[in-house]
């Protein structure tokens, strides 16, 4: 058992600390509210899970010390302590990372009992709301002088001293720690512990266990990794420290599991941090330049990264020549097109590892086509897919911008240079929506990859609501060809709105016939030998909505926002990780939970022939109304403050 006061004496000298953990602080007011009402009730909090073990200055934040030695990692605690730290010392503790406002402003009701954050309308002029940091931070006299300035109070002055008494003792609250102590508590063995008694739902990373280890003996990796992100979110591309680290583990030791960075010393770890930066770079060029792959909704396959990263540290640093390249860009969009990564990551990286060292490239592709059966064409049906969490959405914006697809407007090519103040790129439904959904299409297929194109916004404006049957005879008669190079097919009874069905069909194979053609120049080096300058990026504008549903999400998703959640993954598709078979396109996706470390999953999902039970077999907590998740987020935060 610990004092919460000693507790927070422990944080100021260094000697219990928070590890880099990723998710940082977030609890939101409601939680808050709800532990300081616990406290002062008396009810139970949970107990704290500690690890202890060997440390160096710098491996987690909040270190303040220069002596290394024994040190208490908080496992389960973290918001709790982090909470109770703000209120009662009045700042954040050294290791924050996260919003300071669900901690600062709380105020106490004498009267009532009652826990509020300030709210100038209805807390100004009434001494009786106390602030609770105050109370901590300058001591019961300065309430007591507060409440003797209004004499109207004094009948009650007694009880409400005791009462900010009792507050004030909660820092002689006793907590229950559980401690995992031994030289045998690597990380497998601390994270199982975890696992079983971690009452929050979500289970640590073992990522997260092997950078805080990492950063026992370099402090500065987390910076140094979250600098490597910085820059890479500037190029367009968002990517988190876990997938950072799968890259490092790749070229530090040719392994999946991170328990295998536990005998990597700083410097070989720095080391190959700043390999696998070179080699991300790389094939982030590659990806972009190549594919036309250039911002961060269309990179498909991050899992892919890592093997990549470990060829090209076997390789020296570099491809061989273009054909090599190529090859491997191969490999990358047949991987992330059938989902290869969508199971379990470990696993699958270490087939790949162990398939790339037997046979490199070679290797890496007979891999995959033996795991796809035999085949990797690409049939019309694969493009049946909607909305823009479809695997083959970034297929077809690849084939858009290395096949030479021309604007329906201008007749000029989807390049960078070409476009000159045509501004950025939208996508267009060949089909308008409206119009579609007044024929009683439903909205997968009116969504249907295979009824978006890319257009200038200038073009995209102008078509409006117009119909395939209404402009295209325009288009084709104003710039020959420029109808074949979107891959429209060129029957007009096929343009008419009766015949969408057939249209989408006739189109799917037409793309499909493009992409195994690009595909087969990959990766029997044709397309290296007639290589041109790197595909410039293009600025594409995604947020182009004018149906109800899709406001209606954002507009739940700013209000969750103001509730304490995270933002989702929008369009985000959801895969079985036995079969890689896509369950579901969601409207939004947390997989971390609302609240990363607050619970499972969460999935928002609309569409009616998603497969609902699969989700919550595999712990997906699956909505199918917004409204639902709404009201269960209100609920929730009630039971929190309650």
């Amino acid at each position: 058992m610990s004092q919460l006061s000693a507790i927070l004496n422990q944080i100021d000298s260094g000697t219990m600390l928070l590890p880099e953990f990723q998710r940082g602080y977030v609890w939101n007011r409601d939680q808050v509210r709800g532990l300081m009402r616990s406290l002062y009730l008396g009810y139970p909090v949970g107990a704290l899970l500690v690890w202890e073990a060997e440390t160096d200055p710098g491996s987690v934040r909040g270190a303040e010390t220069k002596a290394g030695g024994v040190k208490l990692l908080l496992l389960d605690g973290q918001q709790r302590i982090t909470s109770l730290y703000g209120i009662i010392r009045g700042h954040e503790p050294a290791f924050f990372e996260g919003d300071a406002s669900a901690f600062r402003g709380l105020r106490f009701h004498v009267e009532d009992e009652t826990f509020e954050f300030y709210a100038p309308v209805k807390m100004h002029g009434d001494v009786r709301w106390i602030d609770v940091t105050s109370l901590f931070v300058d001591g019961l006299e300065k309430q007591i002088t507060i409440l003797n300035s209004e004499p109207s109070i004094m009948p009650r002055f007694a009880d409400y001293i005791a009462r900010l008494s009792r507050l004030r003792m909660i820092l002689e609250r006793q907590f229950h720690q559980e401690k995992i102590t031994g030289a045998d508590k690597g990380i497998d063995a601390v994270v199982e512990i975890f696992n079983k008694v971690n009452s929050g739902g979500t289970k640590l990373s073992k990522g997260d266990l092997a950078l805080a280890k990492i950063c026992a003996d370099w402090p500065e990796a987390r910076a140094t990794m979250r600098s490597h992100l910085g820059a890479w979110k500037l190029a367009g591309f968002d990517f988190n420290l876990d997938w950072l680290l799968r890259n490092v583990n790749a070229v530090a030791t040719g392994r999946a599991q991170f328990d295998a960075l536990e005998g990597i010393t700083s410097d070989k770890f720095a080391g190959s941090l700043s390999s696998s930066g070179k080699h991300i770079g790389t094939f982030l060029d590659a990806v972009s330049g190549r594919l036309g792959l250039d911002h961060n909704r269309v990179l498909m396959g991050r899992y892919a990264f890592p093997v990549v990263s470990r060829f090209l540290h076997l390789k020296g640093g570099a491809f061989e020549d273009a054909a090599e390249r190529d090859k491997m860009l191969f490999w990358y969009v047949q991987s992330a097109l059938w989902g290869r990564f969508a199971g379990s990551t470990e696993t699958v990286l270490t087939q790949d590892y162990e398939a790339l060292g037997r046979g490199g490239i070679d290797g890496l592709i007979a891999n995959l086509t033996r795991w796809r059966g035999g085949d990797l064409t690409i049939e019309g049906e694969d493009f049946e897919g909607f909305g823009r969490g479809s695997r083959f959405y970034p297929l077809l914006y690849l084939l858009t911008r290395v096949l030479g697809a021309r604007d329906f407007g201008s007749g000029l090519a989807l390049k960078s240079e070409m476009l000159g103040n045509l501004s950025s790129l939208q996508v267009h439904h060949i089909f308008p929506k409206a119009v579609l959904y007044k024929h009683g299409y439903d909205r997968a297929e009116v969504n249907a990859v295979a009824n978006f194109c890319f257009l200038t916004q200038q073009t995209n404006l102008a078509i409006g609501k117009r119909t395939p049957s209404d402009y295209f005879a325009e288009v084709a008669a104003k710039h020959p060809g420029v109808l074949e190079s979107q891959w429209i097919p060129m029957d007009r009874e096929l343009w008419k709105i009766e015949n969408y069905r057939d249209f989408l069909a006739a189109r799917r194979d037409l793309l499909a016939g493009a992409a195994n053609n690009f595909l087969a120049e990959l990766r029997d080096g044709v397309r290296a030998a007639t290589e041109g300058q790197p595909l410039l990026a293009v600025a594409v504008d995604e947020d182009v909505e004018d149906d109800d549903r899709a406001r209606l999400v954002k507009e739940l998703i700013a209000d969750l926002a103001e509730l304490g959640c995270v933002s989702p993954d929008l369009d985000a598709e959801i895969s079985d990780p036995e079969t890689s078979k896509v369950l579901a396109i969601a409207e939004a996706y947390w997989p971390a939970g609302l609240q990363p470390g607050q619970g499972g999953p969460v999935v928002l999902e609309l569409d009616a022939g998603s497969d609902f039970a699969r989700m919550a077999e595999l712990g997906y907590q699956v909505f199918t109304s917004i409204d639902a998740l709404r009201g269960y987020v209100n609920r929730r935060n009630e039971e929190n403050a309650a």
